[in-house]
């Protein structure tokens, strides 16, 4: 993995992350700040007498290091700890856990640390130990009344060595205060005789020193321990801050093998990898089960998700630069991967490019079109592969701002509350799926199915097919080798990166044009939607309609210049329209046709319909017999123009 990658997976599992390091070092503290506080006291010893001695041999230094490490095992041994308890009138043992002993380096020091809940016995303990430990030693034995005889002859001694000393200090100031010959040699002699008697005292504390267990194998304290006052441990900071990195650490590893696990497609350079095939767009998620959410092209097209739409068809136009893509087959490698909706919104944004575009639903087996448009989906390209020779003006459905909401009464699932599709100067067709065959793949492998793609290309600038998935059924392969290019799609943390790669190859096997993927439910940020939003104003000058949360609501402005204006009345006769000859009447072609000017009365329309749209005039029905198919007439944005509308 990339440092890309790694950072992909931190924006991603952020929230993990964060959760799992504040769980750690909540856990943590919690945890210490219920935990018992420790407190050490320390007491050091010295083996030999080397430190006093005026000119140590190397001999005695050597053997005292080597005692030090005897004694360092010692301290630990049942014998130091039971004499140290009976010394203190403890009830138990202390455990040997809570007591070490170390040498320190170099020297023949050996510092003795007690631990335990209370700072005044961790010090009487540790002072007591060394105690026990010099009682161990060979000066430590004897008679008890003969050490203190010797304690006190070393007292008298330092006593007399110190008047000595006192004795001398004044002899040496008379001497210099002197002024005969007779009485500086009386002060020098005196001061030689106190010299001699100091040295004799000297000698005899040596004597009893050596005498009392001084030498090489004794030991001493050097620093008695003090009252502890601060606990040891736990330590508070360093013991949440290592929890806080641990669980840190395991999230980020956890996040990590799920991405390393997980092998859905993320990005477009995963895209690339597996299939070889470049990125067309990226689609951010759909919200939504209103028609207006799911064709956000047509009812939102101020939203990012529409724009999107329109980056994809930039895109597709410009892959057409090499070879005309006047059929494209969409399709998935997996159900439920947002492919319907794609070419729903891509057969709009085609439209209002100024482009004759035919959506063909040739998902036979589970059809959505009819669903999205709100049409229905009883007579359609099932039934027009089952005819001799269809007249598609009988099977396929204008859609646009003409389109009257009567047309769709009685099983419109809603059809007639929705408002106009905006096409501008181009023009959509559907052709819903009809009824179910038996044989679906049989039906799209026809010659029928050749012809009739062949006569759809004809009447259209753009043809775009509906397809079920790759992996699923054979109907998109048996149609890909019939059109001038194949896009597949791809859902964000749903395609199977072996699917979208195994769906590639066998499209490839029929020698289809794989034009690109087009990236479904992709991050905001990959989708141009922060982009988006920095150019999109909350309400234009005009007044008009602006979009917030991905939908589109009436600005303030335009709420007020509707609330002025007055409701149009049936009663009101319109003004003469220019209308489609009935002989243009079934033989759409895609190309403007010609127009006459015919007189007919107006109709009224619903409220919702009617309110700021332009006038609209119906004609009798072509065929008196059939109601399914009429031709309506209305007037076109531009002045002295109309537009024909057959179903």
């Amino acid at each position: 993995m990339a440092l890309e990658d790694y950072l992909r997976v931190a924006q991603k599992w952020w929230w993990l992350l964060l959760l799992s390091t504040v769980v750690a070092a909540g856990s943590s503290f919690i945890s210490v700040s219920r935990a018992p506080r420790i407190y050490q006291a320390t007491t050091t010893v010295v083996v030999g007498q080397s430190l006093n001695a005026a000119n140590p041999t190397y001999s005695d230094f050597s053997i005292a290091q080597q005692l030090a490490q005897t004694y360092v095992n010692m301290v630990t041994r049942q014998p130091i700890l039971q004499g140290a308890a009976e010394a203190l009138g403890l009830s138990y043992v202390p455990w040997s856990e809570n007591i070490s002993a170390q040498m320190v380096a170099g020297t023949q020091l050996i510092a003795i640390s007690v631990r335990d809940t209370s700072p005044e016995l961790a010090q009487a303990l540790a002072d007591e130990i060394a105690q026990q430990l010099i009682l161990q030693t060979p000066g430590a034995a004897g008679d008890q009344e003969r050490q203190v005889f010797v304690q006190a002859q070393l007292q008298r001694l330092e006593e007399n060595i110190a008047a000595t000393e006192a004795e001398i200090e004044a002899e040496q100031l008379r001497l210099d205060a002197a002024n005969s010959a007779r009485a500086i040699a009386q002060y020098e002699s005196n001061i030689a005789a106190l010299q001699d008697k100091l040295s004799s005292y000297q000698s005899t504390h040596a004597s009893y020193l050596q005498t009392s267990g001084g030498g090489t194998n004794y030991i001493s304290v050097v620093e008695a321990s003090i009252l502890p006052t601060r606990p040891i441990s736990p330590n508070v900071p360093e013991t949440i801050a290592l929890a806080a990195a641990i669980g840190f650490a395991l999230a980020a590893g956890g996040s990590i093998l799920i991405e390393f696990l997980d092998n859905t497609v993320k990005t477009a350079d995963d895209v690339a990898r597996v299939t070889q095939l470049a990125t067309l767009g990226t689609i951010s998620s759909i919200e939504g089960e209103r028609y207006e959410d799911k064709l956000a092209a047509a009812y939102v097209p101020q939203s990012p998700v529409a724009e999107s739409f329109r980056a994809l068809r930039t895109n597709i136009q410009y892959c057409a630069v090499s070879k005309q893509l006047r059929t494209l087959l969409l399709t998935s490698s997996a159900p439920a991967e947002g492919k319907s909706i794609i070419l729903a919104n891509l057969a709009v944004v085609m439209a209002q490019s100024g482009l004759s575009v035919v959506l063909v639903d040739a998902d036979l087996r589970r059809p959505v079109q009819h669903r999205l448009f709100g049409l229905r989906n009883h007579h359609g390209l099932s039934e027009a592969l089952l005819e001799e020779a269809p007249d598609l003006a009988d099977y396929w459905h204008i859609l646009g701002p003409e389109v009257l909401a009567d047309r769709f009464a009685g099983g419109d699932g809603g059809r007639a509350a929705r408002p106009p599709i905006i096409l501008g100067t181009g023009s959509l067709r559907v052709l819903t799926a009809g009824t179910q065959p038996p044989n679906p793949a049989d039906l799209l492998g026809s010659e029928r199915m050749r012809m009739l793609m062949a006569q759809i290309e004809e009447s259209a600038d753009l043809v775009l097919f509906d397809t079920p998935p790759v992996l699923a059924v054979t109907d998109a392969v048996i149609l890909a080798g019939s059109v001038d290019g194949v896009m597949l799609v791809a859902d964000v943390g749903r395609s199977k990166r072996p699917a979208l790669k195994q769906a590639a190859e066998r499209l490839a096997q029929v020698d289809a044009n794989l034009v690109g993927v087009i990236l479904n439910r992709a991050a905001m940020a990959e989708s141009g939607y922060y982009a988006y939003r920095y150019y999109a104003r909350e309400e234009d000058e005009a007044g008009a309609a602006v979009v917030r949360n991905g939908r589109r609501v009436p600005s303030g402005a335009s709420q007020a210049k509707a609330a002025a204006s007055p409701k149009p009345s049936s009663r009101t006769k319109p003004p003469r329209e220019k209308v489609v000859s009935a002989a243009q009447v079934g033989t759409p072609t895609g190309r403007r046709a010609q127009e006459t000017v015919v007189e007919d009365e107006a109709i009224p329309l619903p409220a919702d319909l009617t309110k700021g749209a332009p006038p609209r005039r119906r004609r009798a029905a072509k065929y008196p017999d059939d109601p399914i198919h009429e031709w309506e007439v209305v007037t076109s944005p531009s002045p002295g123009r109309s537009r024909e509308q057959v179903r």
